[in-house]
């Protein structure tokens, strides 16, 4: 690839990175613009409807004064104060000096009239004091009173509370602001869905590409070990079989970055076999201050795709070493938990540690305790368990005396793998 050609595919993603910027700043801008356009017209509305509910209420109040302190007016006189008092819409109540409820507007008929006396002369109509006081209260909350002077130097306050459309108005702006929150919620995680979307097309693409670039020096390492053994004569040189057990190890990487993005075959394998090869595989290439140990029970049977159980062994053998400073030692042990059909994998160290903070930490992305380590390993060793339907977690570890890795895998288990 040139290097103009690379600067141009270079702009090309910065322009996308960019261009996605531009649409969440505009996204989160119209949101904002919306939901401040919205309080700002409603808290207006809210305050208009209330000062005209204000001035109903005192009306209501100067036209119950009226009919109280005005009872030898005419007739017609009276069915007009009459009318305006009866327009009002709002729920209110009047109370005496004394806090006793006088006359009232609005409320519930089947609250305010219960039952009839049937012992009292003037047929009087008892009304549920518990309700009066719970409304009476609510209004106090809402509104300062309204004072009416009468003529025999008594003062009545008039109470009332706001009516149902101006209640609805006041909560309508919680109600769109969380209907635009949960757009903006919507549209940050569809941008997010497709981001992530194009990063795994790219890392998969990088992978295959990586695999394909690997197979032609694989290719021709296999043949330059062949014909150093035909013009040396050393068909059973160690030091060549460890070089070709590298090569095919080669092999396999590139065979694993070959098969990312598609279905991974499982088969079923006895776990000790596959685990105990790699380990002999991993043993030779580690210091020799470092002592491993396989253990445990050696029957046990689980679906796994072998290249990638290895991936899974080696990042885990891997962390290990570089957990134990100078000597130590790596223990694998397979339990057979049969009566869950499980099977348990431990394995343990006895490096430097974990702290119990980090026990969940250590699984993400990024995450890493070494100067020069990229935090991917463990995160890919999950996702790797994950294919093969298992679990894999810290089982314990202590500072300064080592760490237990387990796995658990399904035994004598049929499902359906998914996508690497």
């Amino acid at each position: 690839m040139s290097i103009l050609h690379a600067m141009i595919i270079n702009k090309d993603r910065l322009y996308q990175y960019e261009a996605r910027q531009r649409w969440k700043v505009f996204l989160f801008t119209f949101a904002a613009l919306i939901a401040g356009a919205s309080m700002f017209y409603t808290n207006y509305l809210v305050k208009s409807l209330s000062q005209s509910e204000r001035t109903k209420a005192e009306v209501w109040a100067m036209s119950t004064r009226s009919i109280v302190t005005m009872p030898d007016v005419d007739d017609q006189f009276i069915s007009f104060v009459y009318a305006v008092r009866d327009s009002l819409s709002i729920p209110a109540i009047i109370t005496n000096e004394k806090g006793n409820i006088i006359f009232w507007r609005g409320l519930d008929s089947t609250k305010t009239n219960i039952k009839e006396l049937q012992d009292s002369a003037d047929h009087q109509l008892v009304y549920d004091p518990i309700y009066f006081e719970k409304q009476l209260a609510r209004m106090k909350r809402n509104h300062a009173p309204i004072d009416l002077h009468l003529d025999t130097g008594e003062i009545w306050s008039v109470y009332y509370r706001d009516s149902d459309a101006l209640r609805q108005l006041r909560i309508f702006p919680y109600l769109q602001l969380s209907l635009i929150a949960i757009f903006l919620i919507i549209a940050y995680t569809v941008f997010n869905s497709i981001k992530k979307t194009e990063q795994n097309l790219v890392w998969v693409g990088m992978a295959k590409e990586a695999a394909h670039q690997l197979g032609t020096p694989i290719s021709s390492l296999m043949g330059w070990l062949e014909l150093v053994r035909t013009k040396f004569d050393a068909e059973n040189d160690s030091i060549l079989n460890e070089m070709e057990r590298d090569v095919k190890r080669l092999e396999i990487v590139a065979d694993r970055f070959s098969k990312i993005g598609s279905t991974p075959t499982l088969n079923s394998h006895m776990v000790f076999p596959v685990i105990q090869d790699f380990v002999q595989y991993f043993r030779v290439r580690t210091s020799e201050k470092i002592t491993f140990q396989l253990t445990g029970d050696q029957t046990v049977e689980a679906k796994l795709n072998v290249p990638l159980f290895d991936w899974i062994i080696e990042n885990l053998l891997k962390n290990a070493v570089n957990a134990i400073e100078s000597e130590g030692k790596i223990t694998v042990n397979i339990i057979d938990n049969i009566a869950k059909e499980e099977i348990f994998i431990d394995i343990s160290d006895t490096g430097r540690g974990i702290p119990k903070s980090n026990f969940d930490t250590v699984f993400q992305p990024g995450f890493t305790t070494r100067k020069r380590g990229w935090g991917l390993g463990l995160s890919l060793t999950k996702r790797m368990v994950d294919y093969h339907q298992g679990q894999i977690f810290v089982k314990e570890s202590e500072l300064g005396k080592g760490t237990t890795f387990r796995i658990i895998l399904k035994s004598n288990l049929r499902y359906e793998p998914t996508q690497v």
